[in-house]
């Protein structure tokens, strides 16, 4: 599956457009991270915790992107982003978001 932050996909004809997909996730921060991240922002310097979570969780949700795109059809997602929120002070919601369509390559 092609995915591509773009509108269009170069050397590619959009047959078909499927519609919006996402993918959804939300991660709990744990107690020792919080504590660690809590002093390590008295210093500075990059939360490796917060990072792994982050990451993991947009894995997650562009896996459940994948899903929910090949659902409808559809061989690749365009115009594809991220959006994060904060859900009170533990939780993280991580969507990924993009349109699915169906793309032939040109001859």
């Amino acid at each position: 599956m092609l995915i591509s932050t773009m509108n269009d996909l170069p050397g590619y004809e959009i047959e078909e457009v499927l519609g919006e997909v996402f993918g959804l996730t939300v991660r709990s921060r744990n107690l020792g991270s919080q504590i660690g991240a809590s002093f390590k922002s008295l210093v500075g310097g990059e939360l490796k915790g917060m990072t792994k979570m982050l990451a993991e969780g947009r894995d997650h949700a562009t896996e459940r992107l994948l899903e929910n795109a090949r659902g409808l059809g559809a061989d690749a997602v365009l115009a594809f982003r991220f959006d994060t929120s904060e859900l009170g002070s533990t939780w993280t919601e991580i969507c990924a978001y993009g349109t699915a369509v169906r793309a032939r390559k040109i001859a």
